[in-house]
């Protein structure tokens, strides 16, 4: 395990040894520099993890070498020393960035406390950056396409607002993701983002999951819960299949976008929040509103600004960078060294119109990535519908085999139309919820 690194700059020597003596015997390497300059010079030679900094150097003072180190290196904490307690001085150089101010002569617990808390800061900020780097690489919205150039545009030009957005695509096309980067492109980034799938909670249970319940306000209410309002205050809420909620929780949430106001099930206290809505959804909301099962008002109110997702059948150009991406972050996921795809086997791919959107293709290459035993994929590895839409399972040598590699890619097709609800996909299939669940297992279906 590599040891911190800490720059000293002071221009008194025996301060410079009597640091380095503590801090060596706290197990941190040790750089050290006799004035602000020198410590200019090392930064770009050396990389220090902390910066002990003298206020009161010859030349350039510590107050202008702290605003060269933090143009350099914001990161590093950098905590100031001094002869003299200035209380302004202290106060300008916090503002400036200082991590910490110590007062002359140096208490040795004092020193190992700042320096121990100042790292365990920084790696927590590290941690942090390198999380959120994941998270938007996993949210990555993949293609060159015109059609996904012009989704990123509008993204980035609703991310800037607070106001409403509605997404519309088929199942798969990658509405969440385009949802997670217009909140974490917004100025609501560091707060939660939370999702709500309105197709796969129960319509009993969908108020106590929106607005929260107090204790005892329904049978299973032992204790007091928030909603997903009151979690997602200050940041913002996605509402996934808003199309299949109810009409009465439809008023409810039309309540709340109009007063910014809620009671919890069984309360009689108003919340406020402030929230984000984004909403998403696979039908046609204008005939469901004809129809009667969807809200006008709600509608109107959802529908400021419009986003669609278009299916992948119109933008077959995208498909060989998201062949690439998700063989590559599938490998990372799965401990695998990234595997390529001969042209013959991309080609099929390409060709192929994918009904279940992006999704259906990150299930065939996550298939492709555990199940194929060589680093290269052949069409010989790829079970694809052919053009009269019949699979071609004869490449197995039993019976059993073929009808289970069947079995198992019909529940992956109809989960992914279904929007991965396995109540409605059993209840589509004709078999119980639990036989359902004990196939997906048995085929190690991931669910999204």
């Amino acid at each position: 395990m590599l040891k911190p690194t800490v720059l000293i700059v002071d221009d008194e020597e025996g301060i410079r040894e009597s640091l380095s003596g503590i801090l060596e015997d706290e197990g941190y390497d040790i750089l050290t520099a006799k004035s602000g300059e020198e410590a200019i010079k090392m930064l770009g030679e050396s990389s220090p993890d902390l910066i002990f900094l003298d206020i009161w150097l010859t030349g350039m003072d510590g107050i202008q070498t702290l605003q060269e180190i933090k143009a350099i290196k914001p990161d590093v904490p950098v905590i100031m020393i001094s002869g003299h307690g200035n209380i302004e001085l202290a106060v300008k150089a916090a503002k400036m960035g200082a991590y910490d101010f110590l007062e002359k002569p140096l208490s040795l617990e004092k020193v190992v406390l700042v320096a121990k808390r100042a790292l365990e800061k920084r790696t927590l900020e590290m941690e942090n950056i390198v999380l959120k780097e994941n998270l938007i690489k996993k949210w990555k919205l993949v293609g060159e396409s015109q059609k996904i150039k012009e989704v990123r545009e509008q993204v980035d030009m609703a991310a800037k607002s607070n106001s409403r957005v509605l997404l519309f695509g088929e199942s798969g096309t990658g509405k969440e993701v385009v949802a997670r980067l217009l909140h974490e492109k917004s100025t609501r980034n560091e707060k939660p983002f939370i999702e709500v799938n309105c197709a796969a909670i129960p319509q009993e249970l969908i108020e106590s999951e929106m607005f929260g319940h107090e204790k005892g306000s329904f049978t299973g209410a032992f204790e007091k819960k928030n909603g997903k309002f009151e979690l997602a205050d200050k940041g913002t809420l996605y509402l996934d299949e808003i199309g299949d909620m109810s009409l009465q929780t439809q008023a409810k949430v039309l309540r709340v976008i109009e007063t910014q106001e809620f009671q919890r099930v069984g309360g009689n206290k108003n919340i406020t929040v402030d929230v984000r809505i984004i909403a998403a959804t696979n039908k046609d909301l204008r005939e469901e509103v004809k129809k009667g099962n969807f809200r006008e008002d709600l509608y109107f109110r959802l529908n400021v600004i419009p986003l669609f997702i278009p299916p992948l059948r119109e933008r077959k150009e995208d498909i060989p960078l998201l062949v690439e991406y998700f063989l590559e972050s599938l490998g990372a996921e799965y401990g695998k060294h990234a595997k390529k795809i001969i042209p013959e086997t991309l080609e099929s791919l390409t060709s192929y119109d994918w009904p279940g959107n992006v999704r259906e293709l990150k299930n065939v290459i996550e298939r492709l990535v555990i199940m194929t035993p060589s680093n290269i994929i052949t069409s010989k590895n790829l079970f694809m519908p052919s053009e009269n839409e019949t699979l071609t399972y004869f490449t197995y040598k039993t019976l059993k085999d073929a009808r289970d590699a069947f079995e198992k890619d019909y529940i992956i097709k109809k989960l992914g139309e279904n929007n991965w609800n396995i109540s409605k996909t059993a209840e589509i299939l004709d078999i119980e919820r639990s036989n359902l669940h004990r196939k997906i297992k048995a085929y190690d279906i991931k669910i999204p």
